[in-house]
This record gives structure tokens, C-alpha cells and sequence, in this order.
């Protein structure tokens, strides 16, 4: 049995990522900030878990509250206050890093004694093409018109915080998903994938075998180069 826990899962492509790791045969702990908005998770299975990433004692309990774990999906997440560079301050990016990229750290940390004590531990850090430098200064890309700068800053530090951790963690497999332009809240529902689409590269990564990649960027397409 594998044990899986995903934050930020009461929604989008965390409930869709939960769903279809269920129907894979993963025992699926959902975190999320309120379990009264888990209606959904429960719905399909998953055992909701109260779990604020940007809290060091809601993560904690979250953790020690799990049997087992083998599978860590890092997909909580927020957009942000400030769209450009006249409504820029340094606690809007605070804000956008705290969740985005400390939240990354708080949870895994927290996460590494049961994910070490598994025989197959994988970690999955979702983050966007909107942190790839070369979509963002190249016209065609989807990211190119995106003008934020903590978004992209903080998916950029998940990239390479990710890179960091596969080659600190070998016997892991530790990886990043680009979930494409999805249609979410965080667009409006513009984006031209499903979510069932912008979660394939997380849910490939999430179920790769002991010998599959690591330290590696993915899309639904593929690997992305560095």
C-alpha cells in the first residue's frame, strides 16, 4: 500500500491530483488549511488532514498524525497579491514566499523521517513554467505575458530547491511538475488544459518506480531541459 499525502487537496489540481492517485491504489491523506472545505476529498476517499503550510504546529501534527508515508506531493500554493511592479512591496513577497517556497521546506522537513523509514520515497514539488526564465522572455510560451513577480520568483526557488534536494536525498526520487496553463481559480478558468491535464506530470512523478528520474523538471509533454 502506498501512502501519499498532497497539501493544498480540498481543490483544483490538488482534489484532482488526490482522485486519480486514489483510483492508482494510493492511500491518499489530503491536506488542507480548513477540513471543512474537504467535502469533495472525502467524497473520492482520501482522508482529509488539517494542514496550513505556513504553520509549524499544524504541520507537525499533520505529520505525526500519518501511519506511513512513501509519496509527498508539494502542491499547495498561492498566487499572490501583486500582478506587476507598481503594486510590488516586500511583505506581498513575503507572503508568496512563505506558502510557495518555505512551506515547500516546513513540510518536507517534517515529512523525512516517515518518508525515510519507506522503501520507495518520492517527493513531488509542483511548481510552473512561469519560474522557467527561457518561457518567460520568449514570445509563444504561455508564461511570456505573465508580468508577476513573486509568482515567478517563488515557482523559480521551487525549481531549484528541488534540484537541491534530489542530490542531498539520493535514495530518493525527487522531482518538480510543470502543470502547464490549467484551468484554475488562478486564472480565472482561462487556461486551455483540464485539470485533469495539468495534473499528469505530478501524477507520473508521483508514481515512478525506485529507477526513474530524479532532480528533474516535467510537463505533461516530458522532461523539461534545463
Amino acid at each position: 500500500m502506498t501512502h501519499t499525502l498532497i497539501t493544498g487537496a480540498n481543490k483544483s489540481l490538488g482534489l484532482e491530483t488526490a482522485r486519480r492517485l486514489i483510483a492508482a491504489g494510493h492511500t491518499v491523506y489530503a491536506g488542507m488549511r480548513d477540513l471543512a472545505s474537504g467535502d469533495a476529498v472525502r467524497a473520492l476517499g482520501a482522508q482529509a488532514v488539517q494542514l496550513d503550510v505556513t504553520d509549524q504546529a499544524s504541520v507537525d501534527a499533520a505529520l505525526s498524525s500519518l501511519p506511513a508515508l512513501d509519496v509527498l506531493v508539494n502542491n499547495a500554493g498561492i498566487l499572490g497579491s501583486s500582478h506587476g511592479v507598481d503594486d510590488l512591496d516586500a511583505q506581498a513577497m513575503a507572503d508568496v514566499l512563505e506558502t510557495n517556497v518555505v512551506g515547500i521546506v516546513r513540510v518536507t522537513q517534517a515529512a523525512l523521517p516517515l518518508l525515510r523509514a519507506s522503501q520507495h520515497p518520492v517527493i513531488v514539488n509542483v511548481a510552473s513554467g512561469v519560474g522557467w526564465p527561457r518561457f518567460l522572455s520568449e514570445e509563444g510560451h504561455d508564461e511570456f505575458p505573465v508580468t508577476s513577480i513573486p509568482y515567478a520568483a517563488s515557482k523559480a526557488a521551487v525549481i531549484a530547491l528541488t534540484v537541491q534536494y534530489a542530490k542531498n536525498l539520493p535514495s530518493f526520487r525527487v522531482n518538480v511538475a510543470d502543470p502547464g496553463y490549467t484551468a484554475t481559480d488562478f486564472n480565472r478558468h482561462s487556461g486551455h488544459q483540464s485539470v485533469t491535464e495539468g495534473t499528469d506530470a505530478a501524477v507520473t512523478l508521483a508514481t515512478i518506480g525506485a529507477d526513474g528520474p530524479t532532480g528533474a523538471f516535467f510537463s505533461r509533454q516530458g522532461r523539461i531541459d534545463y
